[in-house]
């Protein structure tokens, strides 16, 4: 019962009036189509491709852009991956460390094979440039969703 006061809490905390729709969203970037990889998210995600894999420059690099409350499954890539924020309010976690609130202008490196998520703050959109490095050997593993009482909890030190 305790958890369930504590989710609601925190949802209401963060939603209450400060959601910023869609189309107000600003992003230097197009919000793209709905991401085709979906199912490895929990809430409703865009991609809008920038560059697509070739043998000259081996890397992906998207834009991706998170409706508020969504996220990645935690996953891992075999050869990194870097974020570039570009928008919004976000944050990221490495398995068994705490999370890192994410803000625009924020780069996050993530080494090959960690586990880990990252997606958008309750109450606000969030985009970032994914640039899949390492290509073509880079492997993206994908694992169990962050639930919501996980997701909540890693963030209860910025409700405070």
């Amino acid at each position: 019962m305790r958890k369930l006061f504590l989710f609601l809490f925190v949802t209401i905390f963060f939603i209450g009036g400060n959601m910023i729709r869609a189309e107000d969203f600003e992003q230097p970037f197009a919000k793209g189509e709905i991401n085709p990889y979906n199912k490895f998210f929990t809430g409703k995600t865009y991609l809008f491709r920038l560059s697509e894999n070739d043998n000259i420059w081996n890397s992906s690099i998207a834009n991706v852009t998170f409706e508020p409350e969504a996220r990645t499954n935690w996953h891992k890539h075999s050869g990194g991956q870097i974020l570039l924020v570009t928008a919004g309010t976000g944050f990221y976690q490495e398995k068994g460390q705490p999370v890192r609130k994410l803000n625009k202008g924020d780069v996050v490196k993530i080494p090959l094979n960690v586990v880990h998520w990252h997606g958008a703050a309750p109450s606000c959109w969030f985009s970032h440039i994914s640039i899949e490095t390492n290509l073509p050997e880079n492997q993206t593993t994908w694992l169990e969703p962050v639930n919501n009482e996980e997701y909540f909890y890693s963030l209860k030190k910025y409700i405070n």
